[in-house]
This record gives C-alpha cells, sequence and structure tokens, in this order.
C-alpha cells in the first residue's frame, strides 16, 4: 500500500526561499502561542482513524525504540502494550504534554517561531508529526531538522486527514486536494535535503476521517 511520490530531490542552498511567502500565511497570523494557549483534551480525528494510526504504528515502530512525537498534544497515538524506550515529546501547551501518558519527557516550544529542535544529532529511531503538519510555516526547516536528529536509516512519520483548524492551517494546505497535499509533504521532505525518496500509504478506514501517511528514511 505504499505509493512513490514522485517528488525529485534538488540542489537547492539550505537558506535560499524555496516557496513563496503567501503560501504559508496564515488567516490568523498572531503568534501561536496565543491560540494555544487553553488545553484542547480532545481528538481530532474519528475514532477508526485514531485506531488505524495507531494499527499503522504497532506495525512500524520497533519495541526499546527512541521516539518523538512532533507537534504532540495530550495524546501520541501510540499502541499501549508497546514498550519503547523512550518517548519524546514537542508541543505547545504544558498542561497537554502533562496529560499525555505516552511521554516520558515533554518540551514546550513553538516551530513556528523557531524550528530548531531542542535534540542532539542522531538521537532518535523514528519521529512521529500527526494530524499537525498544515500548521508548519517554516516546514522545510523543520524537516531538515528533522533529518539531524534521526540515527541514519531513521523513518519520518506524517500523517495527515482532512480535518484542520483553517485559521491557522497554512494558505497552500487550505488550497490544495489529498494528492496535492501529500506530494506537497513530499517535497518538504526532498527539499530539506535530509531524507530518501518519500512514499505516500494510504489507512482511510471505510465511513471514518481519511488517513495518509508520508514517510521517508533519512538519507
Amino acid at each position: 500500500d505504499r505509493i512513490k511520490l514522485g517528488v525529485r530531490s534538488g540542489t537547492v542552498p539550505k537558506h535560499r526561499p524555496i516557496f513563496p511567502k503567501e503560501f504559508f500565511r496564515r488567516e490568523d497570523g498572531t503568534a501561536d502561542r496565543y491560540f494555544y494557549e487553553e488545553p484542547r483534551l480532545v481528538t481530532h480525528i474519528d475514532d477508526e482513524t485514531i485506531a488505524a494510526l495507531t494499527d499503522f504504528y504497532r506495525e512500524s515502530l520497533s519495541t526499546r525504540s527512541t521516539i518523538l512525537d512532533l507537534m504532540t498534544s495530550w495524546i501520541s497515538h501510540l499502541p499501549p502494550e508497546l514498550e519503547f524506550a523512550e518517548v519524546h515529546g514537542l508541543g505547545m501547551n504544558h498542561q497537554e504534554l502533562q496529560e499525555n501518558q505516552a511521554l516520558t519527557a515533554g518540551v514546550q516550544h513553538d516551530l513556528n517561531e523557531d524550528p530548531k529542535l531542542p535534540y542532539a544529532d542522531n538521537y532518535f529511531d523514528s519521529v512521529l508529526c500527526a494530524v499537525s503538519v498544515q500548521y508548519l510555516t517554516r516546514p522545510v526547516e523543520v524537516f531538515r531538522e528533522v533529518g539531524r536528529i534521526l540515527k541514519p536509516d531513521g523513518r519520518f512519520f506524517v500523517s495527515f486527514s482532512h480535518r484542520m483548524f483553517p485559521t491557522k492551517a497554512v494558505e497552500v494546505w487550505k488550497q490544495l486536494g489529498p494528492e496535492d497535499r501529500s506530494r506537497l509533504v513530499g517535497s518538504y521532505f526532498s527539499l530539506s535535503q535530509a531524507f530518501g525518496d518519500p512514499s505516500l500509504i494510504d489507512r482511510s478506514p471505510e465511513a471514518a476521517d481519511p488517513l495518509w501517511i508520508v514517510t521517508a528514511a533519512k538519507s
């Protein structure tokens, strides 16, 4: 169920703008810390879709591995029966991080303000980003940082559905359909110059929110 996205890695200089600035404008341009000031202890996709994501993690993640849940909230959708060496979470709300029982450590950090990740090089076996990539205003910088902190051949899993907070989603995301959103995420992988070819996996359950995962291994 993997589909090669067909996006190509290029020789893009690391600090050269890649997309027009208007692609990453948002309806609500205020600092994200205000939007995420209050905890939201709710789920953002259907229960069946959460179960599909958990099943995917069950198949894809190794026990005793070190994991980062990027842009996490009060739940990480990880299989509860699996034991991991460490599960770190990086999110926007302190209370949500405290409520997340899957985490062994949590960091409150705004990636749109500072895409630098507060972790050592080559530290994580896997990095996850669940239903949040649509809010990144500096995605290529963040993906490059994910490549830095992953171990060689470590994998980044970016999952998304069709739901969003529309005032905080970037403009380009709102203008695209599902297939082109998948290609957009694939372009983030390729333009970061930190990963091999990305693939798309469709794990959408019937009669529930769709679920797409774009993934690539550190090159």
